[in-house]
This record gives C-alpha cells, structure tokens and sequence, in this order.
C-alpha cells in the first residue's frame, strides 16, 4: 500500500515540476536553475520505480536513498528559485508541501526497510 502511494505521489509530483519547468522557461525566460530542478524533481520518482523493481532489500534501500537525496536536492532548489524571486510564495508553499510530503514518506520507508535489514 505504501510502496503505491509514494509511487503515485512522486509520478505526480513529477509532473508538477516538468509543468513549473515549462512555466520557468517560457514566462520567467529562467533555464539554469530550472534545469537542475527539472532533474532533480524528476529523477525522485525514477529511482522509486528502479526500487519497486530491486533485487535485494539493499538493493531497495539503495534505490530509496537516492530518491530521498533527489528530494532533498529538490527542496533546495524549490527554496533558491523562490528567493531569487522566479516563484511567488503561492505557487513555492504549494509545491513546497508536496515536496516535504514526499520526504516524510520515503524517509519512513527507508527507516523502516533499514531496521527490517538490521534484524
């Protein structure tokens, strides 16, 4: 059930950052910082998909911690776009919250999967 709904989540949440992508580079005319956040944002559900299909639990717990560091990553993105004032702070709180739920989502499954190995 879990393993679905961060799957579903991130492939959303992907597609929010190809459309901000979209928005940066067509109206705010931004191409740098976008780019990283376009692969960033993205690569969170890729490496999801890589683990749902993982040969080991360590395999998994691989997959997931690169998911959770491109997560991260976005966040960091997200937060010097809206400084440098390409995002208003409506669209940065909304798009913000989905990328701090995708963070307490996969950082559960990770401490989770992380003790079921220690055992």
């Amino acid at each position: 059930m879990k393993d679905n709904l961060v799957k579903d989540k991130s492939f959303k949440f992907a597609v929010r950052i190809v459309k901000l992508y979209k928005y940066l580079c067509e109206e705010k005319r931004e191409f740098t910082l976008s780019k990283q956040l376009l692969r960033a944002g993205t690569s969170i559900g890729a490496n999801i998909e890589e683990a749902m299909g993982a040969q080991s639990d360590k395999d998994f717990i691989s997959k997931i911690s690169i998911s959770y560091k491109e997560c991260r990553e976005t966040h960091y993105w997200l937060r010097l776009l809206k400084d440098t004032d390409f995002l208003i702070e409506k669209e940065f709180n909304s798009i913000l919250s989905d990328n701090q739920e995708l963070l307490r989502i996969i950082s559960s499954i990770l401490k989770t999967m992380k003790e079921k190995v220690s055992n």
